[in-house]
């Protein structure tokens, strides 16, 4: 069957679960599911700190991080989507 699928050039290639913790994540995301609605804060590639409020769950946030920061996230069952 995956021989069948065919890749969207904007697609993620891989999926990693993500326990939000104030440091750097192993592999950076290019973006994140949050599976339980939430806030969640993050560190952007380029440094800053932000804050999604009220992430509804089902949602993809396509903000690429390196990390997924415990301070100040609610949400859980997060994926990093890379």
């Amino acid at each position: 069957m995956a021989e069948n699928v065919k890749w969207h050039k904007d697609s993620y290639k891989g999926a990693v679960a993500v326990t939000p913790a104030d440091s750097d994540l192993v592999d950076p995301v290019s973006a994140f599911y949050v599976g339980v609605t939430g806030d969640v804060q993050v560190l952007t590639n380029s440094g800053e700190t932000t804050l999604f409020v009220a992430v509804p769950a089902g949602a993809i946030i396509p903000v690429a991080c390196i990390q997924i920061m415990t301070t100040n996230t609610t949400a859980t069952s997060i994926v990093g989507l890379k």
